[in-house]
């Protein structure tokens, strides 16, 4: 028997988003990325650090809601998708490409052409989905990454996509 995909409501981010925004960023990165980025870098990224940041990111930030909880959200900066993540309890039943999509919009509102997002080379899952939802590996981003005061270099890949 086939089940329906819950329904998701997209809507901007407001400030008061902003602390489940940064405990799902959290938690969403930490599934990800250790073992894939510098160890400093993983040792900075506390939720405290993630608290910070989410506030000033709220413009950027549209949420993903099923069933009247926070299920996701997504970071659009210019022709850049800077953050998609998706709570463990909601991955595999459509969230992330609802927010990709919505990201992918936005950025062609916006008069961009192209839409670029930076995808650690080790997150595997991640880059598959990007592809399922025709991005396309553009190569080598050695992404520069700035936690708790100092400078990493992650390895990433630049993923891009036509949006207009």
């Amino acid at each position: 028997m086939q089940t329906t995909p819950p329904a998701v409501r997209l809507r901007p981010a407001t400030p008061d988003d902003a602390p489940a925004v940064a405990a799902l960023w959290h938690a969403g990165w930490h599934d990800a990325h250790p073992g894939h980025v510098p160890d400093g870098l993983t040792r900075a990224r506390t939720l405290a650090e993630f608290e910070q940041r989410a506030p000033g990111m709220v413009p950027a930030t549209t949420v993903a809601e099923v069933g009247g909880l926070l299920a996701g959200f997504v970071m659009v900066v210019g022709d850049e998708v800077e953050q998609v993540y998706v709570g463990a309890g909601h991955r595999g039943a459509g969230v992330a490409a609802v927010l990709l999509a919505e990201a992918e919009r936005q950025v062609g509102a916006a008069g961009h052409d192209e839409a670029w997002l930076a995808v650690v080379a080790g997150n595997a899952r991640a880059r598959r989905f990007y592809e399922r939802q025709g991005w396309h590996d553009g190569g080598d981003l050695p992404y520069e990454v700035t936690s708790g005061g100092t400078t990493y270099v992650s390895p990433c890949r630049r993923y891009v996509k036509q949006v207009r």
